[in-house]
């Protein structure tokens, strides 16, 4: 029990790191907590105009959640760490991201978290995943919704590629905390509001 406790705190240190916060300072750009969204994420940092900083926070957010994932599968051995430790590790580093130590518990909403989790996971799983993300995104241009689609479908792709109950089920809550993230979101889709990204030449 003492290791897993262990486990889960480092790992939601790890999720802590808001890279949109760390890459706005470094870069000297506004804190994205206080424009378009508020929301401290890769998207709202495109809203900002600036897509290096989006591409570093998409890396620095999708990294923390795989690394916490597969540093904790490398440890299960060594250290005699339950297998169980990697869901513990998945949910601490999202819970991380979404609720962050060191910025106030105001996170952002974990998509690319989420994306790394799932590739330490499982790398069929975290593509597919990725892939459904992608194709909702190219047709609607909507990101909400591409996120809310592959929140759907990761569990589905988790059931036929995990064979473990207790890994699909953190997949099932990862996506149903994704999800409730979202509600802000979900409304302005159902009314229409929801911001579309335009292509650019």
């Amino acid at each position: 029990m003492l290791k897993l406790l262990l486990v889960a705190v480092l790992a939601y240190l790890v999720g802590s790191m808001a890279f949109a916060v760390i890459v706005s300072r470094v870069m000297g750009l506004p804190d994205p907590r206080t424009f378009g969204s508020g929301n401290p994420g890769a998207t709202n940092m495109l809203r900002g105009g600036s897509r290096a900083a989006a591409a570093l926070v998409l890396l620095g957010d999708a990294l923390k959640g795989w690394l916490a994932v597969w540093l904790t599968l490398q440890l299960i051995m060594p250290l005699a760490l339950p297998v169980q430790a990697t869901a513990v590790a998945a949910l601490a580093v999202f819970l991380g991201h979404g609720y962050p130590l060191f910025f106030s518990f105001k996170g952002g909403k974990g998509v690319a978290t989420a994306l790394g989790i799932l590739l330490a996971l499982q790398p069929l799983l975290g593509l597919g995943t990725l892939l459904v993300w992608l194709l909702v995104m190219g047709i609607t241009r909507i990101s909400s919704l591409s996120a809310l689609c592959a929140a759907l479908a990761a569990p589905l792709l988790g059931w036929m590629l995990l064979d473990q109950d207790w890994l699909r089920a953190t997949v099932l809550a990862l996506a149903v905390i994704l999800l409730a993230h979202h509600r802000a979101n979900i409304g302005r889709l159902l009314r229409g509001e929801e911001t579309i990204f335009r292509k650019t030449r």
